[in-house]
């Protein structure tokens, strides 16, 4: 099976990597050469010059990219990919992107031959570099089975939420528990440092309880030592969450909680944290107790 993987930044590098390590027959894209040649030094894959290149001979191309204009770019544009797949095979958009960008390729897939599912993941950095990612999927239950065998290279779960769209929207509600936790995560830390406790001390006790997440296993501590150089940057949670807010006004919704996130991370942006992990939100929040 050829496999063509488009988008090598820190989702895309690790999970093409997977893949050819599973021992499909990869060959990868991505708009900076220079990081397609430092992947071809660590799997020793194939590597094009152009999408076209990329895509032409594949049965399965694979996208994570930055966003929707990012995604049309690779797919939709006359020289995306959708001009040079063969018919019957498969796209995986594995961006985080907008419902409508989902249906819209769903669209153009079908006006090709093309089969697609939207099929955005979850588990960040270290998800994609342990092979441990959750993978949200739209489309139809034939293609989904059929995915299962590549999607095991890279992810532990993969779950079919329904029609073409709906893999982003699952993503969506994703995002918005993630702003959730850490919000609340956020003040919690905040009071424990004022009062005195010892915040490895009180992550081991909280994390196998209700309180547990795995952004209390996994942030807290770096959280409360003011460390934030890794992980998720808050540029993506903000396009993410733009997203949402747009998917509940189109449902007749207001979100106030991932309003008043969104706002945050756009003010820690603003003061040139953009690229630090989701977690510097504990920043904003002091600044407002």
């Amino acid at each position: 099976m050829k496999i063509s993987f488009i988008g090598l930044g820190v989702m895309g590098f690790p999970m093409a990597g997977h893949l050819h390590q599973t021992g499909f027959d990869v060959t990868v894209f991505n708009r900076s050469q220079a990081k397609a040649q430092r992947w071809l030094e660590h799997y020793q894959g194939k590597i094009a010059d152009t999408v076209v290149e990329c895509v032409k001979d594949a049965d399965i191309v694979f996208v994570c990219v930055g966003n929707d204009d990012d995604v049309r770019a690779m797919t939709v544009d006359a020289q995306g990919a959708f001009a040079a797949m063969k018919p019957g095979s498969i796209l995986v958009d594995h961006t985080t992107t907008s419902a409508e960008l989902a249906e819209e390729l769903g669209k153009a897939a079908q006006e090709v031959g093309v089969r697609f599912m939207d099929a955005p993941v979850s588990g960040g950095q270290a998800g994609a570099e342990n092979g441990k990612l959750t993978v949200m999927c739209g489309g139809e239950q034939s293609l989904f089975e059929a995915l299962q065998p590549i999607f095991a290279s890279y992810a532990q779960s993969s779950v079919l939420m329904g029609e073409v769209g709906q893999g982003q929207r699952a993503k969506m509600v994703n995002q918005i528990c993630i702003a959730g936790v850490l919000t609340g995560l956020s003040e919690g830390l905040i009071l424990a440092e004022k009062s005195g406790l010892d915040i490895p001390t009180l992550v081991d006790c909280l994390k196998n309880g209700a309180a547990g997440s795995w952004q209390m296993e996994n942030r807290a501590v770096t959280m409360a030592q003011d460390k934030f150089d890794f992980g998720f940057a808050i540029d993506w949670m903000i396009k993410d969450l733009g997203f949402c807010l747009q998917e509940a006004d189109n449902q007749g919704l207001r979100l106030p909680l991932t309003e008043q996130t969104q706002a945050k991370y756009q003010a820690l942006a603003k003061q040139g944290m953009n690229r630090l992990d989701t977690s510097v939100i504990i920043r904003a929040i002091k600044q407002d107790t």
